[in-house]
């Protein structure tokens, strides 16, 4: 908040005209906005549509007494914070408590003296000040560190995707199919009762996680400009089980984190098919996590269209064509018809950041 305290806007509630005149009259007096009312349903309606810095709040009231106003206030996440300061006729301690236990920050008994009053709304709306500059460097401080820690993640994942060839923003395109694609979902499919914006944001931090267990590979298979061998492709497929092992040992640690939760899903399932013809559990259908399917369209998309050691890039259609062919056997036939609907966004991200030069090949595994 960096308006000056003066300029604030005061809500003041109390049943009694004459009250409400004077209290209101005053607090205009020394440059605050007012605005007031007599009824505390009235005051709750208004606050939720344009709530105020300060509410100053009359006890003793007809249908709605002043404790039951500050309870709902408090139960309202958007009003929660507002500070709250009882006016009331009523002077006994166990009044004072209860104004205290429902919320209220201070207390004045009528008859009052305004410049008590002042004081004390002055005070009060400089806390709050503090409070939300204090809140926003936090916020700031919090985005920045996570920023620094997913910008870390990444750079990690890079480092171990750079022991394979060829892979240049690999991470980061996938990263923008991820977002894409489950996006789609969210807005109309099946699945949107399952994504939401925790989802999306997770998925997207985690998706440069998904082969992270290729440091576990051995460079002569890794590597290998040919055809794996039936031996060494059963090596290959460790990669899954060992980068979810890694994230294991990190969600001991921190077991609710679920952007941590979502790495390991991805990194054990994403090369699962639908038809339960993939790996490491052979899972079929809906038992494949949903954060893996998408992943598995996305970095297929990527492969497609990718060079590598063993062949030449795809065109966009060609692409489009072979996961459109995957549907219901390697893909999430839901998913796949998402992806169609987008295909054009997945080929502007491929082209924008494209790491050189596309050709064509007739044929290719994925």
């Amino acid at each position: 908040m960096t308006q000056n305290v003066n300029s604030a806007t005061i809500m003041v509630v109390d049943d009694l005209p004459a009250n409400l005149t004077l209290l209101a009259g005053m607090l205009k007096d020394c440059g605050y906005r007012v605005r007031p009312f007599t009824l505390g349903e009235m005051a709750l309606t208004a606050a939720q549509t344009d709530p105020p810095d300060l509410i100053m709040l009359d006890i003793t009231m007809p249908e709605m007494d002043g404790y039951e106003v500050c309870r709902q206030l408090k139960a309202r996440p958007q009003l929660c914070d507002i500070p709250v300061i009882f006016i009331s006729a009523l002077s006994e301690a166990t009044d004072k408590v209860k104004a205290f236990d429902v919320g209220g920050v201070d207390y004045v008994t009528k008859p009052f003296q305004f410049a008590e009053v002042e004081a004390r709304v002055s005070t009060h709306l400089r806390l709050r000040r503090y409070q939300l500059h204090l809140e926003q460097m936090v916020a700031e401080q919090v985005q920045e560190i996570s920023a620094a820690q997913m910008n870390t993640i990444l750079a990690l994942s890079k480092l171990a995707e750079s022991r394979d060839d060829d892979t240049g923003q690999h991470l980061e395109r996938v990263q923008a199919f991820c977002r894409i694609l489950a996006t789609e979902l969210q807005v109309a499919s099946p699945y949107a009762e399952q994504i939401d914006a925790a989802f999306i944001d997770n998925l997207v931090q985690a998706s440069p996680l998904h082969d992270i267990g290729k440091v576990g590979i051995p460079d002569a298979i890794l590597l290998k400009p040919g055809k794996l061998s039936p031996d060494e492709f059963e090596i290959m497929k460790t990669h899954t089980t060992i980068g979810a092992q890694t994230l294991e040992v990190v969600r001991a640690t921190y077991p609710h984190n679920a952007f941590v939760a979502m790495g390991m899903v991805i990194a054990h399932s994403h090369h699962e098919k639908w038809d339960g013809t993939g790996y490491p559990d052979g899972l079929a259908g809906e038992a494949i996590p949903l954060a893996a399917r998408i992943m598995a369209v996305a970095d297929i998309y990527d492969a497609l269209r990718s060079k590598r050691c063993y062949k030449e890039a795809f065109s966009h259609e060609t692409s489009r064509t072979i996961i459109l062919q995957g549907s219901g056997a390697h893909l999430d036939p839901i998913l796949v018809d998402a992806f169609d609907r987008v295909a054009a966004a997945f080929d502007r991200i491929r082209t924008s950041m494209n790491d050189g030069a596309q050709g064509e090949t007739s044929s290719v595994t994925v």
